[in-house]
C-alpha cells in the first residue's frame, strides 16, 4: 500500500469516527455526566444537542427539579475530563439559563446562571410559610465537595410574602448580594429593595457553617401572626427583631 493510499485511509477513517460521533444518541450523555449529580429521564437527540423530558440536579440541601431541559455539549471538554454543558430548562414558572462544568462526582462550576423559581420551593429545604418569586444571578460559582468555594452573584426575593393562618402578609423585595474568595467564607449583605418589612444584615458561610444576622423592622405596627412567628427565631430589638444564628447544616 503505497503512502498516498495509508493517507487516504486514514482520512477515512478519521471522518468515519467523526460521523459516528457526531450521531452519537443523547442516552450516552449518562457516561458522561455524574449519576450522582444529575438524574435524566426521556432522552431524545444527540449527545451533543439533546432534550431530556425530565432532569434533576443535586444540590447540597436536596434535588433541584429543572424540568424539560435542552442541552448543548462542547465535545473538546470531554478530553479535559470535565463536560461543559449549556443548559436551559422550563418547569411551570421556573426558568433555569446556564453553563455547568462537571468536574467529579461533587466537584461543579456554575456560570451565568439565571435562574427564576417560586419561593415556595424554600419549603423543600426549611419549614417556612413564604410565597413570591426568587430571582438568582449568578456570575460563577464553584462547588467544591458539594459545598460553594468561590463565586459571586446576587439573589433577588421579590414580591415575599408570609402565609399566616389568617391570610397571606406582604413582605415587600429583598436582595442578598454574595461573594466569596476561593477557600474563604461566603459573604453576603442583605438589602431592602421595597416594602413596608425593612431587613438589613449580612449572611455568611463557611464549609457547612452558617451565620445570620440580620434587623427586621417595619414602617408600620407587624402583623400579628408574623410578629409570633419571628419571635421563635429572633430576639426583640425596641420593635423591631434581631435573628442571629451560627449553627451547621
Amino acid at each position: 500500500m503505497t503512502l498516498s493510499r495509508i493517507s487516504l485511509a486514514l482520512v477515512l477513517a478519521l471522518v468515519l469516527v467523526v460521523a459516528v460521533l457526531a450521531a452519537a444518541p443523547a442516552r450516552l450523555l449518562h457516561l458522561v455526566l455524574p449519576g450522582e449529580q444529575v438524574v435524566m429521564q426521556g432522552l431524545s437527540g444527540t449527545l451533543w444537542n439533546g432534550r431530556a423530558s425530565r432532569c434533576l440536579l443535586r444540590l447540597p440541601p436536596g434535588y433541584l427539579h429543572l424540568g424539560a431541559v435542552e442541552w448543548s455539549l462542547q465535545p473538546l471538554s470531554l478530553l479535559a475530563l470535565a463536560p461543559r454543558v449549556q443548559l436551559s430548562s422550563r418547569w411551570g414558572q421556573q426558568r433555569v439559563n446556564g453553563e455547568l462544568v462537571f468536574r467529579g462526582a461533587t466537584d461543579l462550576d456554575v456560570r451565568e446562571l439565571q435562574l427564576s423559581v417560586a419561593a415556595d420551593l424554600v419549603r423543600q429545604f426549611a419549614p417556612l410559610a413564604v410565597d413570591g418569586a426568587l430571582d438568582v444571578d449568578i456570575g460563577e460559582l464553584l462547588l467544591r465537595d458539594g459545598l460553594p468555594h468561590a463565586g459571586q452573584g446576587r439573589l433577588v426575593w421579590q414580591n415575599a410574602g408570609f402565609l399566616s393562618p389568617r391570610g397571606r402578609v406582604p413582605l415587600g423585595s429583598f436582595a442578598v448580594d454574595f461573594s466569596q474568595q476561593p477557600g474563604a467564607a461566603l459573604q453576603g449583605e442583605v438589602i431592602t429593595l421595597a416594602g413596608p418589612l425593612q431587613a438589613d444584615g449580612a449572611v455568611e458561610l463557611q464549609g457547612r457553617r452558617y451565620r445570620i444576622d440580620l434587623l427586621l423592622d417595619s414602617e408600620y405596627a407587624m402583623d400579628d401572626q408574623l410578629r409570633q412567628a419571628l419571635s421563635l427565631m429572633a430576639r426583640p430589638q425596641g420593635d423591631a427583631y434581631r435573628i442571629e444564628l451560627d449553627a451547621e447544616f
